[in-house]
Order: C-alpha cells, then sequence, then structure tokens
C-alpha cells in the first residue's frame, strides 16, 4: 500500500477523470473572459450557492482576501472568530495588504460566535472608533474540530449584520463537507451571506483553485481587485476543467470521507493514550490528545509513524488533527490505525 497522508485534505492530488478533463479542456484567455471553460465553472458555481456570479481564483486565501478588500476600506473593522482561518492562518493579509483591523471574537466549541459577543463588538458612531463592516464567519470550522455551522445560526447572524448596516462573508472552505454532515443543501448554508469562498482543492480533489460567489456587482470589483492581486489567470480553463468536475461528482461523495474519519476515531479510541476530542469526528477531521502516559511528543511520534508510511501534521506538542479525504479508503485507514498502535508501544 502507498503511504497514507493524513496531514490534510489539500493533498488530494487530482482523480484520473480530471486529468483526461484538463488535457482535453477547451481554453482562450481568462483576464479577456473568453475561457469557456471557466465561464461555465463559474456559472456552475453560482447556480450550486444560489448567487448571481462567481470568481474563479487561485486560492482559498486569496479569495478570501478579495472579499473583504471588496466590503472594506482601510481602516475598518472585521469581526471574526478568534480562532478562524482568515484571523490566525492567513499570513496577516487583511492588515498588510487592506488596512483592515481584526476584531477577533472567541469562537465557542460548535466553532459558532456567541451572538452577544457579535452584538458586543459592533462599534459605535464615534470619532475614536474604526467602523465596522464585515462578520466572517467560517463553516466548517476548522480548529473547533472542523464542526458545521448550521443554516439557522447563519441566518441569525445574517440578522444582526442587516440590521447593523453590515456584510456577512462566509469562508466556505469547506462548505460542502458541511452541507453532506448536516444532509442539507449548500445553497441553504450561503444564502444569508452576501459573499462565500469555497475551496476545490481540499476535499472535492481539484489540484488547484477556489470559487468565490456573491451579487453581480460583488464578483465584478471582485475581479478587479483579483487582477491588482496578481490572480489574473490566462488560459486557466486546463485546471477549472477539474473544478467543474469537483462540482459535478466529488461533492456528492463527501459523506463516504465523513464515515472513514468516524471509522478512524473508532480505531484510535481503542489505543491507550490517544483522546479524542469530544464529539469528534464532526465531518472529515479527527481531533486528539496524547495521554500524559505516552513517552513521546507529537513530532517524536510524527517521526515514527512516517517510518511506518503514514504521514500527519501535529497541531501541537501533543495534539494531532487527521484528515480524510478522497485518496483515503478503508485499507488506508487500517493501515493508518495499525501503525499509531505500533507507533504507541
Amino acid at each position: 500500500m502507498d503511504t497514507v497522508d493524513l496531514r490534510s485534505d489539500t493533498v488530494t492530488k487530482p482523480t484520473p477523470e480530471m486529468r483526461e478533463a484538463m488535457a482535453e479542456a477547451e481554453v482562450g484567455d481568462d483576464v479577456f473572459r473568453d475561457d469557456p471553460t471557466v465561464n461555465r465553472l463559474e456559472a456552475m458555481a453560482a447556480e450550486r450557492l444560489g448567487k448571481e456570479a462567481a470568481l474563479f481564483v487561485p486560492s482559498g486565501t486569496m479569495g478570501n482576501l478579495i472579499a473583504l478588500l471588496v466590503h472594506c476600506q482601510r481602516g475598518d473593522e472585521v469581526i471574526l472568530g478568534s480562532k478562524s482561518h482568515i484571523y490566525l492562518n492567513e499570513a496577516g493579509g487583511m492588515a498588510a495588504l487592506g488596512g483592515i483591523q481584526p476584531c477577533p471574537v472567541p469562537n465557542q466549541k460548535d466553532g459558532t460566535l456567541a451572538l452577544d459577543d457579535i452584538l458586543a463588538s459592533i462599534r459605535t458612531e464615534d470619532v475614536h472608533h474604526p467602523i465596522t463592516r464585515l462578520i466572517c464567519l467560517e463553516n466548517t470550522q476548522n480548529i473547533c474540530g472542523g464542526v458545521p455551522l448550521t443554516a439557522e445560526y447563519t441566518r441569525r447572524v445574517a440578522e444582526i449584520a442587516r440590521t447593523h448596516n453590515l456584510a456577512l462573508h462566509i469562508d466556505g472552505a469547506r462548505l460542502f463537507n458541511a452541507a453532506a454532515a448536516q444532509n442539507v443543501d449548500a445553497k441553504e448554508l450561503a444564502a444569508p451571506a452576501d459573499s462565500v469562498m469555497f475551496c476545490l482543492s481540499k476535499g472535492l480533489a481539484a489540484p488547484i483553485g477556489s470559487m468565490l460567489v456573491g451579487t453581480a456587482k460583488f464578483i465584478a470589483r471582485a475581479r478587479h481587485i483579483r487582477k491588482m492581486l496578481g490572480g489574473g489567470m490566462r488560459q486557466v480553463g486546463v485546471i477549472a476543467a477539474a473544478g467543474i468536475i469537483s462540482l459535478e461528482k466529488m461533492t456528492a461523495r463527501l459523506s463516504e470521507d465523513h464515515l472513514r474519519a468516524k471509522k478512524l476515531a473508532d480505531g484510535l479510541r481503542q489505543l491507550p493514550g490517544v483522546l479524542l476530542d469530544e464529539g469528534s469526528p464532526h465531518t472529515n477531521m479527527v481531533y486528539f490528545n496524547l495521554g500524559e502516559d505516552v513517552r513521546w511528543n507529537a513530532w517524536q511520534l510524527t517521526e515514527r509513524l512516517k517510518a511506518l508510511g503514514v504521514l500527519v501534521d501535529p497541531d501541537g506538542p501533543r495534539r494531532f488533527r487527521l484528515v480524510t479525504h478522497y485518496w483515503i479508503d478503508d485499507a488506508a485507514v487500517d493501515k493508518a490505525v495499525a501503525a499509531f498502535a505500533q507507533a504507541l508501544q
């Protein structure tokens, strides 16, 4: 068996069908808006999330940054989770490139931001204060365990945003995982938001790319900012073709990844020294800590597992996040559990 890679769902390689579609893709110059494959992908993405328009971008980080730059001016403030990807893992782009100030609110265990905390963070009209412009949610919420946010919760946040003349953006890198976990249409999860970003290159297995969706006016401005950031690509239909398969086929199989995450968690739960987070997994992520009786720290255990053909990514000195995806089958799960059992000895 090949190496089992549980570091992230970003490690997914394109499927054979994707590779064939990429090789045969009809292309044009996307900056001139005449790449037919990109145009088709953007139309599909907008339709799937119930928005007017969509934009193909190289990465989720760029997609989120573009959204913030459209919604906010320099000196404005964004309310977002203290454990959110935008705040912790996007290299400070909102501040460095947008002059935008984050207002972090504690994420609850279920990934949400408490509504009272959001309300308390909205600035009053005072010459001393930055202007609150935007609320950002993350669905699924990665660091909180890959937990999905509900449409009802998102609607309640959107009501706060509308009441206070704010916009709502969803970092939906794994929005289709959230939809699969709750057996709802992704369109329902996206409906309350003014803009949504979702990744094609994680659980949907495309090699490159993310989508940003919103109103036609929003996407027109986003297209201009994408060019400013260097994201205006040319014959990009060769990768957009894989994204079309992501939307047509890969969104329909994410529940398989969730089932394998549960199988993985069930196997690890039997091993001494493995302390799974309560409720884990919620989707395709298994979070756990090492017990005090385990002699290895996370980095030492990572090296022992690598020697056994299993790749993992520590999330702290004694903490792990394991992620299932298209290339993790039942045999891979069994191999991973056996490797942990051996490495922990």
